[in-house]
């Protein structure tokens, strides 16, 4: 008797409170004179490195960096075509990790009650350690659920015990060993016939 391929997919998720936030703010100051822009610019800068560095010695910051000022000049024209005097503008931008999501709420509030401040990016993250646990404990049940789910048409087709003999992420089954993937691994299940004939499922990881 020929052996039985049961094919089966495993999933399981997970949602977890973010732990912290990347935050990316913009100091941009423009005028018709150089001197007084940069100026501006870096006192700007430097009350918002003041608060950061405030939150970081209170915990609720973990890291935080502040690029040079940029500096740059244009001319611009007006409805006319006619080109008008130059423009200088400078500008930093200033990045923080905050653990602690009320003191970066308030953060924002307060830095961007100044017209010359711009929020361009707030990344929520878990830290790393919490990432890695998740996703390991995420693979687990997903291989929990298709060794129950293999089990169960395996029972339904006679078949006795189900063992894995083949792994993969969802698309990977049957990859080639040469195929740069194929190390990605792929999850495949075999029930065996009271016989000793044996018969195989897979099953993939979603997370």
């Amino acid at each position: 008797m020929s052996d039985v391929v049961i094919t089966v997919r495993g999933e399981s998720n997970a949602r977890v409170r973010a732990e912290e936030a990347a935050v990316r703010v913009t100091v941009s100051v423009d005028g018709p004179s150089r001197g007084p822009v940069v100026e501006q610019a870096q006192e700007r800068a430097s009350v918002v490195q003041d608060g950061l560095v405030a939150h970081l010695r209170s915990g609720e910051v973990s890291e935080w960096s502040s690029a040079r000022v940029s500096v740059w000049s244009d001319r611009p024209w007006n409805a006319e075509g006619a080109q008008l005097p130059l423009v200088h503008h400078a500008s930093v931008e200033l990045s923080a990790t905050f653990v602690d999501a009320g003191a970066l709420s308030w953060w924002l509030g307060d830095v961007t009650e100044s017209d010359d401040v711009q929020v361009t990016a707030v990344d929520w993250r878990l830290s790393p350690d919490t990432r890695t646990r998740t996703e390991r404990e995420v693979a687990a049940e997903a291989v929990h659920v298709a060794v129950e789910r293999a089990a169960a048409y395996a029972d339904a087709l006679g078949l006795a015990s189900v063992s894995a003999v083949e792994m993969a992420d969802a698309g990977l089954l049957g990859a080639r060993p040469e195929s740069p993937f194929a190390a990605t691994g792929a999850r495949m299940m075999a029930a065996r016939r009271p016989r000793g004939r044996r018969s195989a499922c897979s099953r993939r990881r979603s997370s």
